[in-house]
């Protein structure tokens, strides 16, 4: 296979030239592609508007700092919201601290359900060595801190993928796509796909026909596909707002099917994409994986995470 140089990922950061060329002599090579202008929310800032931030500006993560010292406390992602929405044992605030109410929920400090002890690089760290970091500890990004823990930058599988795009022209989806992909029926529960997804650590999941009239053995056709940004988007849509019948979170969660949370369609590959076609299909759709598909038939699914996982094993 053909190694995969670093001076290959090319940095996205807008801005002049020369600040993207040269780096300080302070700094590793990590800096040119991480993104220097983040944006962040102090702990107090609510569920509900740290979400709506995170749609807006079309972030799966976003840091928590302290608004005075600049420092990092932590980081909430689209799956720290799923497991609060019912996934797991962040519904216990919705469930006992507000007592099932889900406006009283969703207006909580985002510090209730942020991920404390985040693993951070520093700024002169290597694009390399990020690289192993975030594989070895299976996290989709990673902020990047001084020497007083001040944040400075944030670097994500999404940046080495994009970066990437047509580049990796050896290297075929089918040798780095998940093959042991599960698929839901659009008839499935909200509350069972979200524990599903926050147990198995999955942020999207295909969708397949359940049409009882397909014979025996024909593949399942993909109707669609849900992410957690499609749900994070659901519950901040004024549309699901205006519906509210009750507060209860356990009523308004309870008869939910994720038909009506789910991307219909879904963008794929076949398995003799080249990832740096893929990289571009991402960067071109703004998306972070696809199902690969074959004859109809779901083979398997391919993400930004399985890119970083190329770089790390050339």
């Amino acid at each position: 296979m053909k190694d995969i140089n670093t001076k290959n990922l090319k940095s996205r950061n807008k801005g002049s030239v020369e600040r993207e060329t040269k780096l300080s002599e302070h700094d590793g090579d990590l800096m040119s592609l991480a993104s220097k202008d983040v944006i962040t929310v102090p702990p107090t800032t609510t569920i509900k508007d740290t979400a709506q931030l995170m749609i807006d500006n079309e972030f799966r993560r976003i840091p928590v700092t302290d608004p005075g010292s600049g420092k990092l406390l932590g980081i909430v992602t689209c799956m720290d919201i799923i497991n609060f929405l019912g996934g797991g044992d962040k519904y216990n605030i919705i469930k006992y601290k507000c007592n099932d109410n889900y406006l009283s929920a969703i207006n909580e400090p985002i510090k209730e359900i942020m991920t404390r002890g985040v693993i951070t690089m520093n700024h002169k760290s290597t694009i390399r060595e990020s690289v192993k970091v975030m594989v070895d500890n299976h996290v989709g990004a990673m902020p990047i801190v001084d020497k007083e823990d001040k944040l400075v930058g944030i670097v994500t599988e999404r940046d080495f993928a994009l970066s990437l795009a047509g580049v990796l022209t050896d290297q075929l989806v089918q040798d780095y796509m998940t093959t042991d992909v599960i698929t839901i029926t659009p008839g499935t529960s909200f509350d069972y796909v979200t524990k599903f997804m926050v147990r198995n650590s999955f942020r999207r999941l295909p969708i397949v026909s359940e049409d009882k009239n397909i014979p025996e053995h024909t593949p399942e056709k993909l109707v669609g596909i849900v992410t957690s940004t499609d749900i994070l988007r659901y519950f901040i849509d004024k549309k699901f707002f205006s519906q509210m019948k009750t507060n209860s979170a356990e009523e308004l969660l309870g008869d939910l099917k994720i038909s009506e949370v789910m991307s219909k369609g879904a963008r794929t590959v076949e398995p003799l994409t080249r990832l740096g076609d893929f990289s571009e299909l991402l960067k071109e759709k703004n998306i972070g994986g696809v199902p690969v598909v074959k004859n109809d038939k779901v083979l398997g699914i391919i993400t930004e995470r399985d890119i970083l996982k190329a770089i790390n094993d050339s």
